[in-house]
C-alpha cells in the first residue's frame, strides 16, 4: 500500500512514523498530517518523543499538554505528550486515592500499600502511551498520526505490554489473595463509604490500556508503521533492528522513507564523496527492502519549518 493510499484509507485509524534519531521523521510525519488534512481527513498528530520537535516543525506551540487546533485548518490538530508530566499526574492521583488503613491494622497492612505504590519499569512511557489511547478509544478524531521517539525508545515502548504484564501480574495476584481478608477486616473499622477507585484498580486500568494498545497496533486494518531512514550504514543497521521488533509484535509496515539523499554536485568534492557513499548504501537498501514501498526523498535546499514548507514537502513526499 502506497503512502498516499495509506493516509486516505477510511479504515486506517492511526499511523506511526519512527526511525533513528535525526533522520527527519518529525518532518515527514508533520508533512503527512497536513497532506491528509488537505485531502479531507480529520487528523490529529501526536508526538510521544520526550525530545519534542513537533512544535518547532509546525512553528506552533503544541507543548501545553492539550490538543491545539492548527491555524488555517478546520480538521488538523496537534499535541506534544510529556511522559514525565503524565507520570507525575498519575502519581498525584494514586497518592490522592484514599487508603484509610485503620490504626489497628496499619502494621499488618501498611506494607501492602507501600508495595502497590512501587514505580513499574518504563511507567512514564506507559502513561504517555495510555494518554494516547484515551484519544483512540474515544473515537473523537478520525485519524491519528504518531511522531514516535527514536528507535531505541520506540522499541521499549512496544515491549511495555510484556514488561508490565509481568510486573502487574505479581501485584494483582498478591492483592487478590489479601483482597477478601482485607475487605472483611476493613468492614469492621469503616462505615463502607464510597472511596473512589483504589490503587489496584488504577494499576489494572493502566495494564488494560497497554494491552489494548498492543491489540490495536497489530491490527493491519487500523495501523501502519512508516519507517524513516537515511542512506547511511548506521541507519540501515538501526532499521534492521526496528523491523525485527515490528515483526515480533506483528506491527504492519510496508513503507520506508529514505530521506536526505544528496543531489549531484560535481563542483563540490565533499558533496560528491558523500553522494557516492549514499548511492552505494541505496543499492543495499533497495536489495534489502525490495518488498517494501521505498520512497526516496532528496535533501531539500531549505529548512522545512512552518505550514507552507511542510505542505510543499508533503506534495513531493506523497504525490
Amino acid at each position: 500500500m502506497k503512502l498516499s493510499e495509506l493516509l486516505l484509507k477510511d479504515s486506517m485509524k492511526f499511523t506511526l512514523f519512527g526511525g533513528k534519531g535525526g533522520v527527519g521523521k518529525t518532518t515527514c510525519a508533520s508533512a503527512s498530517a497536513i497532506w491528509a488534512a488537505d485531502h479531507g481527513r480529520e487528523t490529529l498528530i501526536i508526538s510521544t518523543d520526550p525530545a519534542h520537535s513537533l512544535s518547532d516543525s509546525f512553528n506552533l506551540d503544541l507543548s501545553g499538554g492539550e490538543v491545539i487546533p492548527v491555524p488555517g485548518f478546520e480538521n488538523l490538530y496537534g499535541l506534544e505528550i510529556n511522559p514525565k508530566l503524565e507520570f507525575k499526574k498519575y502519581q498525584e492521583t494514586v497518592q490522592a486515592s484514599p487508603v484509610d488503613i485503620p490504626e489497628e491494622l496499619s502494621g499488618f497492612m501498611g506494607g501492602m500499600d507501600e508495595f502497590s505504590s512501587l514505580t513499574p519499569p518504563g511507567s512514564d512511557e506507559a502513561l504517555a502511551f495510555s494518554k494516547v489511547l484515551e484519544f483512540i478509544q474515544s473515537g473523537e478524531y478520525e485519524y491519528i498520526i504518531f511522531d514516535t521517539a527514536p528507535s531505541g525508545h520506540t522499541l521499549r515502548l512496544l515491549s511495555l505490554p510484556d514488561v508490565l504484564d509481568s510486573f502487574f501480574g505479581k501485584i494483582i495476584k498478591m492483592r487478590m489473595k489479601f483482597g477478601q481478608i482485607w475487605g472483611k477486616l476493613k468492614g469492621l473499622f469503616s462505615r463502607g463509604q464510597d472511596e473512589g477507585p483504589s490503587k489496584l484498580e488504577m494499576l489494572e486500568d493502566l495494564k488494560a490500556k497497554i494491552e489494548a494498545a498492543s491489540n490495536e497496533l497489530s491490527d493491519p486494518s487500523k495501523t501502519e508503521f512508516v519507517i524513516v531512514m537515511i542512506p547511511e550504514m548506521m541507519a540501515i543497521l538501526e532499521t534492521e533492528r526496528l523491523l525485527s521488533t515490528l515483526y515480533e509484535y506483528e506491527i504492519p509496515v510496508h513503507n520506508i522513507i529514505i530521506n536526505m539523499i544528496l543531489p549531484p554536485n560535481p563542483d563540490c568534492k565533499f558533496c560528491s564523496s558523500r553522494r557516492i557513499m549514499q548511492q552505494k548504501n541505496l543499492v543495499e537498501i533497495r536489495n534489502l527492502y525490495d518488498d517494501f514501498n521505498l520512497i526516496e526523498l532528496l535533501l531539500q535546499p531549505n529548512e522545512i519549518r512552518g505550514l507552507d514548507s511542510l505542505r510543499d514537502l508533503g506534495k513531493i513526499l506523497i504525490e
